[in-house]
């Protein structure tokens, strides 16, 4: 990638930033994370090593009811030792389009179907140290079904009014990074209509 390729409407663009891959060495993979080790070279000459987390796509959404609250899904992740409140959210198959994706995965932790989703954005979950690229879409038009979680999930799905959730992510209740990002966006959009 040059540093043209990396120029966005903000005015980001990338001169003189970009890091040249010098060698690169896989030091494990897994189902849904990999990690490599790689040895770069920066714009100033130096060279320099990089821990990468190469980590598979993955959508979420925030499902809203037509009366306000949005549907979070209460689980436990092992990686912190704690129950979280999360929006819905899976991973992106292979060859699978993250809406049709997150379709799936709304059913599937929630029971419900959306008759709209609309892509909010994609973000960068920890582009220190991982490529996981997560996008987050609003689910309206939600229609009530069966839930069908995986195997290997035991989730609570509650119904929550925005502004509690969005009170919850300010005071460090709901501190998911996707969860907080979502809702934070759905809360601007309605202000602004």
């Amino acid at each position: 990638m040059t540093d043209s390729d990396q120029t966005n409407s903000f005015g980001v663009d990338g001169t003189g930033l970009a890091e040249e891959s010098i060698e690169s060495q896989h030091l494990y993979r897994g189902r849904i994370v990999n990690l490599r080790f790689d040895t770069v070279r920066l714009a100033n000459g130096c060279e320099a090593t990089r821990e990468v987390v190469e980590h598979v796509a993955a959508a979420a959404a925030v499902p809203l009811l037509p009366d306000g609250r949005v549907l979070l899904v209460e689980q436990w992740r092992h990686a912190v030792g704690h129950a979280l409140l999360e929006i819905p959210a899976g991973l992106v198959e292979d060859g699978e389009q993250p809406a049709a994706a997150m379709h799936r995965e709304l059913i599937e932790e929630t029971g419900y179907a959306a008759g709209h989703l609309v892509l909010l954005f994609s973000l960068y979950l920890a582009p220190g140290y991982s490529q996981e690229l997560i996008h987050i879409f609003l689910a309206e038009n939600l229609e009530p079904g069966q839930a069908a979680p995986d195997e290997d999930e035991i989730l609570r799905v509650r119904a929550v009014p925005l502004a509690e959730a969005v009170a919850a992510c300010l005071h460090g209740e709901i501190s998911d990074a996707k969860t907080v990002a979502g809702l934070l966006a759905v809360a601007a959009l309605r202000e602004l209509d």
